[in-house]
């Protein structure tokens, strides 16, 4: 068998996590499905308590490779990467799996893309995301870790996130190695399970994905950043406003997953580099006019836990600091 056989024999599962969001898990599942099974050999969705219809819709969709499992209650993307990942070892067994929220899909080709990639010593391959108008999507835009680095520490202390993500320029490139990616178009080997198991699902949404990646890459992982691989990425987590979080709630699980990520990063250097954070988060007051209080609310929980190191607090109570019943 050739070398090109052996790498499309390697087989791909595709996991997602959805939640009320039916019209952009339509986009997905079709566009996964459109790829033979020679390049996909299922898709399962985890759909955390929907009640917008997704039920039903997933239940009447015609494709056998299509496994769906339902919580009973919503327990964040988080919990669902865990549930999912954990749950396509136990079923399939594959040699890859392929991870996405559910407003994010694979571009017209690119599965195999991935198939048809060299893999050879990577745990991880993370694909380049982009907004459906073209434009990077900032947001899962892979980095590397400034704290193990020292072009990109003294770059991060220059430019700030521009030091430390990969640049615009290596959208055009051969592909480089990252130290941190996201959970949209992530596909993961199962080498990577075994040096690092499985996200952490108490973390109910954010980081998630940065804690597992710079996990794996701390343990000795080896992820590629491939541009020749892209995925689309519909998301709307400041569609209201530049900077502001709809739902406001979310802003808890964004800092307080941050801090466990900044630690994990930066080592003996996390306390002088919190010096630094903290006051850059107390600015994002600006983009909250007329809901401020709530905001300190969250964020200062948000900082308690993450320096105590708590993973879990049940999402009734982060709504209840949110004012939300």
């Amino acid at each position: 068998m050739s070398e090109e056989q052996t790498r499309k024999a390697e087989s791909l599962v595709a996991v997602v996590v959805t939640h009320n969001r039916l019209e952009k898990l339509k986009a997905v599942v079709t566009r996964l499905l459109e790829s033979p099974a020679a390049e996909l050999q299922a898709v399962l969705v985890i759909d955390n308590a929907s009640c917008d219809g997704t039920g039903d819709w997933l239940a009447a969709y015609p494709d056998p490779r299509l496994l769906v499992v339902t919580s009973a209650e919503n327990i964040g993307g988080a919990g669902g990467f865990e549930t999912g990942m954990r749950l396509a070892t136990e079923r399939f067994d594959p040699d890859w799996m392929v991870v996405m929220d559910d407003d994010a899909r694979p571009a017209p080709g690119a599965l195999a893309a991935f198939h048809g990639a060299d893999k050879a010593g990577c745990e991880a391959i993370a694909a380049a995301v982009y907004f459906p108008d073209g434009r990077i999507c900032e947001m899962n835009r892979p980095s590397r870790n400034p704290f193990w680095h020292g072009r990109e520490f003294f770059g991060t202390l220059l430019r700030g996130r521009g030091g430390f993500h990969i640049a615009p320029d290596d959208y055009r490139g051969a592909g480089r190695r990252v130290d941190v990616s996201s959970f949209v178009g992530l596909f993961v080997s199962r080498a990577a399970f075994a040096l690092v198991g499985y996200p952490d699902g108490r973390l109910f949404v954010y980081g998630e994905d940065g804690l597992f990646t710079l996990g794996l890459s701390k343990a000795g992982g080896r992820i590629r950043f491939a541009p020749d691989i892209a995925f689309e990425h519909d998301c709307s987590t400041f569609q209201a406003r530049p900077g502001q979080f709809r739902p406001l709630w979310k802003v808890y699980y964004y800092h307080r997953n941050l801090l466990l990520l900044y630690r994990m990063a930066a080592g003996w250097m996390f306390w002088p580099a919190l010096l630094v954070v903290l006051p850059k988060w107390l600015l994002k007051l600006r983009h909250h006019p007329g809901e401020r209080a709530v905001f300190l609310r969250l964020l200062g929980r948000a900082v308690i836990d993450g320096l105590r190191g708590r993973r879990h607090r049940p999402h009734g109570e982060v709504l209840a600091l949110a004012g939300d019943s």
